[in-house]
């Protein structure tokens, strides 16, 4: 059975490396955008089990990436876990709203996102 791909919507390189250390322990297939539309277009070109979205991105938001990808019956039912800085703002809720499957606050232990990884896409 082939690795499930999980693709990572982030601009931050420092966070995109935790993700990768985290990752690389496991049989997960990590690729990376480092913007709302480049995320939009991988998440077409890969088809990933799963996608984490930061919320604040250059060009478009992970709110209105999230959005798209939901409005496209290829990625309609992927689930998307929406990572954020500003769960105190809204931004949850708006996550949600937006076609989030569930949502994460900054700073979160690697060990909290491993499990809703797991949860969300089982591993292989």
């Amino acid at each position: 059975m082939s690795a499930k791909t999980i693709l990572y919507v982030e601009d931050n390189e420092f966070n995109r490396k935790i993700v990768r250390d985290l990752l690389a322990r496991t049989s997960y297939r990590l690729v990376e955008a480092t913007d709302g539309e480049a995320g939009v277009a991988m998440a077409l070109q890969e088809s990933p089990n799963l996608i984490l979205m930061d919320i604040q991105l250059p060009k478009i938001s992970g709110l209105d990436a999230t959005r798209r990808l939901r409005a496209d019956p290829r990625t309609a039912q992927v689930p998307i876990i929406a990572i954020t800085s500003y769960a105190l703002s809204g931004d949850d809720q708006r996550a949600l709203d937006a076609g989030a499957s569930a949502y994460l606050a900054k700073p979160y232990s690697p060990r909290e996102l491993l499990e809703l990884i797991r949860k969300l896409a089982p591993e292989s």
